[in-house]
């Protein structure tokens, strides 16, 4: 069985896999959800977070145990993992494979908030709508658009828990680019999500086919199919981890 590593997205924190770690942990997998800095119980400053601040996390969890871990990265969790698996084999580690949800792929050199600007990410609920306040700028979402843009397949009683759970936002992480050496000799596995309102599905497959994926499974999903399609999603990872 597989060592999992479950990286959140933005405004999240490892509570949003809560169901998901559940199931995959019956099926016999050793399961880690971590809290990214300022998220959750992370007591990190929120001011001083960008996105090697979140990559290093990973990178230390990945080093806390000496199972070769699988990293999975859930939308801007994505971006995290990218640059901790590239931080990982450039310290001379390795990774099992990385697993993007519904997530940011990105190039060298690029960062979510260019990712999100492309001609594919029209529609993005989350930048319409995200509030941003202060120096260095901090974003919240408003729990009704949350509830649109994250989890809108979701039964109404855990799209309401789920954006009570959601967490302020430093936007610094969005627009620091990722630091990698592109088309490592990594296994990256991709899951698009077809009814997605946060991360439009066109830029995902964009993003999924801009780097190597030796595969890539279509769920039709809102943005939190480990919420709203939690055994479909979780088949396919305890797949995924097994090839």
């Amino acid at each position: 069985m597989a060592r999992i590593i479950l990286v959140h997205g933005a405004f999240h924190n490892a509570s949003c896999w809560d169901a998901a770690k559940a199931e995959l942990e019956a099926k016999g997998h050793t399961v880690e959800a971590v809290d990214l800095p300022s998220h959750g119980s992370d007591s990190t400053p929120i001011e001083s977070v960008v996105l090697q601040t979140y990559a290093d996390k990973v990178v230390a969890q990945a080093k806390s145990q000496p199972e070769v871990p699988v990293l999975v990265g859930h939308s801007m969790g994505g971006m995290v993992v990218t640059q901790a698996a590239d931080d990982i084999l450039a310290g001379g580690g390795t990774v099992a494979q990385v697993v993007y949800v519904c997530a940011f792929l990105p190039r060298n050199g690029q960062s979510l908030v260019e990712l999100a600007g492309q001609p594919e990410g029209a529609g993005d609920m989350v930048q319409a709508n995200v509030v941003v306040d202060g120096e260095p700028p901090i974003g919240t979402m408003p729990t009704d658009k949350a509830i649109e843009a994250f989890y809108g397949e979701c039964d109404p009683a855990v799209a309401q828990a789920a954006a009570q759970e959601l967490d302020p936002q430093p936007i610094l992480a969005f627009v620091m680019p990722a630091n990698i050496t592109d088309d490592r000799d990594i296994t990256r596995r991709y899951i698009v999500t077809t009814h997605d309102k946060a991360l439009p599905t066109p830029l995902q497959r964009k993003m999924s086919k801009a780097t190597k994926c030796v595969e890539i499974v279509d769920i039709d999903s809102d943005h939190s199919p480990f919420l709203s399609h939690t055994d479909e999603f979780v088949g396919i990872l305890d797949r995924f981890v097994k090839a």
